[in-house]
């Protein structure tokens, strides 16, 4: 029996032996005219895509492995319900009329040109799978979608700022660029608005010619009473055309920024610049607020309040503070008796800081006062800046 057993293990090792010195085509690396071996690469299949102003897409590959001449078949796969089943779910079948053919350039590419007509893409969010096969490559696309060409953005500042739309006359814009895939959009936009979802639309002046679009909007053109504003825009490509939609929803003014801090008597933190809520010493020039003199009332820096400029203080309520109502700001620090000295055990002040001569030069805001340490320190919170212009300075 052990005789057996090792004749048989004599035979798997000589058969195991003979296997591997025969030549093995199926290993063998293919290689050029000098021996070196012949590495190719993978295809690639690729599309701009298109979107609803386009009247077509294209199809590009790159096949490797093929030959100059080759002839490639090409087809669109699309959700259909079968033919043989007209009560049956749909499925990715052939779509009729979308068999081409392509030969394979010297550069081993070929490319193929579909109408949205022929790949039945009428509504944005249609699409088709692209498929190509030939004897030595293939390609594939899962999915080429009909996408939108128009994109609305936010409503911003003439600076280019996010901005929230308040009542008041200062005029922000909404972008809406216009993104065809085939070419540049060259046309123009057409806008319509209305002041209600049950309104009638009105046109919107322009002309808008210049892409990206901005179109206008201010607080002031909202009726009383009415808070949203909805937006129609149309462009159009020869015989196609999208229109994209938003609405505006405006606020009663508010202060866009709210900042904490604390100002330490002497040193590097003995002022504030408010704009930027940086600590500086309290003689630097852009300290808008100061302590000195062993003092931890609140004043206007001495560099700073020079030429005209100014910070004033009327104190205020917690409610006015939360409310955080531009309006009701203003119109406490009118009715009250201001001072150009904030005391800390004054828990909550309006500021009005006069920073030149121009109107948006006028920066109003509130300050609470959060813990005192005697001799030491105040920390605060304050809200500031209650036009568009000012997000230009105050960050």
């Amino acid at each position: 029996m052990k005789t057996r057993k090792i004749i048989l293990l004599t035979l798997i090792s000589s058969m195991a032996l003979i296997m591997s010195c025969t030549k093995q085509p199926y290993y063998e690396i293919p290689k050029d005219a000098s021996g070196k071996a012949i590495i190719t690469t993978v295809s690639t299949t690729t599309t701009a895509g298109i979107t609803a102003l386009d009247a077509s897409f294209t199809v590009n590959s790159t096949l490797p492995n093929a030959k100059s001449g080759d002839v490639m078949t090409a087809q669109l796969e699309k959700l259909q319900v079968p033919s043989w089943d007209a009560a049956g779910a749909k499925q990715n079948l052939p779509l009729a009329g979308t068999t081409k053919t392509a030969t394979v350039s010297s550069g081993l590419t070929t490319s193929i040109t579909y109408t949205r007509a022929e790949a039945q893409m009428v509504t944005v969010g249609d699409y088709v799978t692209f498929t190509l096969a030939g004897a030595t490559e293939s390609g594939y696309i899962s999915t080429i979608t009909l996408t939108s060409a128009m994109t609305v953005g936010a409503t911003m500042s003439s600076t280019g700022k996010t901005v929230n739309v308040v009542r008041t006359p200062e005029s922000a814009y909404i972008k809406v660029t216009v993104a065809p895939k085939i070419a540049a959009y060259a046309g123009s936009l057409v806008v319509q608005k209305r002041n209600s979802a049950l309104a009638s639309w009105s046109t919107v002046s322009g002309p808008f010619t210049s892409n990206p679009f901005q179109v206008p909007i201010a607080g002031s053109d909202f009726t009383a009473g009415k808070d949203t504003m909805y937006f129609q825009f149309s462009a159009t490509v020869g015989a196609y055309s999208e229109v994209a939609t938003t609405k505006v929803v405006v606020s009663d003014p508010f202060f866009f920024l709210k900042k904490s801090a604390t100002t330490t008597i002497g040193g590097s933190s003995a002022g504030r610049n408010l704009f930027l809520n940086s600590a500086v010493s309290a003689t630097d020039a852009n300290a808008i607020i100061a302590m000195d003199g062993g003092s931890l009332n609140l004043h206007g820096g001495t560099a700073w309040a020079v030429g005209g400029k100014s910070i004033t203080f009327v104190p205020g309520t917690k409610a006015l503070y939360d409310g955080n109502s531009v309006n009701a700001a203003k119109a406490a620090f009118a009715a009250g008796i201001s001072t150009n000295i904030a005391d800390p055990s004054v828990p909550y002040y309006i500021f009005k800081i006069v920073n030149g001569a121009s109107s948006t030069d006028i920066y109003y805001g509130m300050i609470q006062m959060i813990t005192i340490v005697p001799g030491v320190s105040v920390a605060y919170e304050y809200r500031i800046a209650d036009q568009y212009a000012h997000l230009n300075v105050a960050q």
